[in-house]
Order: structure tokens, then sequence, then C-alpha cells
């Protein structure tokens, strides 16, 4: 019964995450912060960024890939498909009823006000979650460097984000724990 409990609870966890996720998987990332590591204490700042990291390289919606990460974290396969048909719910019924009056609502003042407002409203959202896990998250100045080339990359020079993630995962990866061992033996 426990179980049964809990992948319902996955899947209205992620059908409230869906119903605000306007923006993509970018914008999840605040609320989902808050509902799993923040209140259940499920994961910590680390393993969620982790996760994020692989969904955005995966093929796939990085929303829909992160509530199936979860989803699996915490009760396998049956909350992985709980979990992700939550998230996917929202915008079914959302794209559906939407088709039906976009010739109505596509001129609409009011319409296209309120989503620019939304817009607004992410990327406030964002920023903020990314300031505050900045703060929290263990850095480097390698790290930092990474972080920075990547933004200045993507938002000012308009590379693609897949080479520049494949870049930076390369990185992370190859370089890091040299500058750390290069670091350690020059203390001794």
């Amino acid at each position: 019964m426990k179980f049964l409990k809990d992948l319902l609870f996955l899947y209205w966890m992620f059908l409230r995450l869906g119903l605000f996720t306007i923006g993509g998987g970018y914008v999840m990332l605040p609320m989902l912060r808050r509902e799993i590591v923040d209140k259940r204490k499920w994961v910590d700042d680390q393993e969620l960024l982790n996760w994020y990291a692989i969904g955005n390289a995966v093929p796939g919606i990085i929303a829909i890939n992160t509530a199936t990460f979860a989803g699996y974290h915490r009760r396998g396969i049956p909350g992985a498909v709980a979990a992700t048909a939550g998230m996917v719910t929202p915008s079914l019924v959302i794209i559906i009823f939407i088709a039906m009056f976009i010739p109505v609502l596509q001129n609409n003042f009011w319409f296209q006000k309120a989503f620019q407002g939304i817009r607004v409203a992410m990327v406030v959202m964002l920023a903020a979650m990314l300031i505050d896990m900045f703060k929290k998250g263990r850095k480097s100045q390698f790290q930092i460097f990474i972080t920075l080339t990547a933004f200045a990359g993507i938002a000012l020079l308009n590379w693609s984000p897949v080479p520049v993630i494949i870049a930076a995962a390369f990185a992370g990866f190859f370089f890091s724990p040299f500058r750390k061992q290069t670091a350690h033996e020059s203390h001794e």
C-alpha cells in the first residue's frame, strides 16, 4: 500500500510541477529543488545538478528526463513511469486545449501580455535559483572558468549548447582531476 501511495505522490508532485513549468526544464529547476532538496531532502544540490546535466545531455526534454531520474531514484522503474506521466499530463492537456482555441487566442491582446509576464517571472526565478545554488555549491577556480566560458559561448557568441556541454564535460572529466593532482603534488 505504501508503494502505491508513493507512486501516486510522485505522479501528483510532478503533475503540479508540470503545470507551472512554462518555459521548459530550466524553469522547473527552482521548483524541483524546493520540493526534493529543501522540503523532502531526497537528494542534495549536487545530485540534482548531476541529474540536470544528464537530462540536458541525453535526447529528450530536460524536464521529463529529470522527472524520470527523480522517480527512478525514489521507486525504480514504476517511480520513473509515475513521475514522467505526472510531468507530461499538464502539457498534454494544455496543448490539446490551446490547439482547440489557437485561432481565437493567438491575436488576443491579454493572452499575449500574460505570456510576456510569464517570461519575465521565469527569468527572475531562474536567476534567483542559480545565484543560490552558486553560493552553496563547491566551486574551484577551474569550475568557475568552465562555467563562465560556457555561458559566454552560448549567451554572447551564439555557440550551440550541445558542443559546449560536451566540451565542458570533457574538460571537467579530464582536466579537473589533473588540476587537483597537480595542486596536491605542489603542496608536498
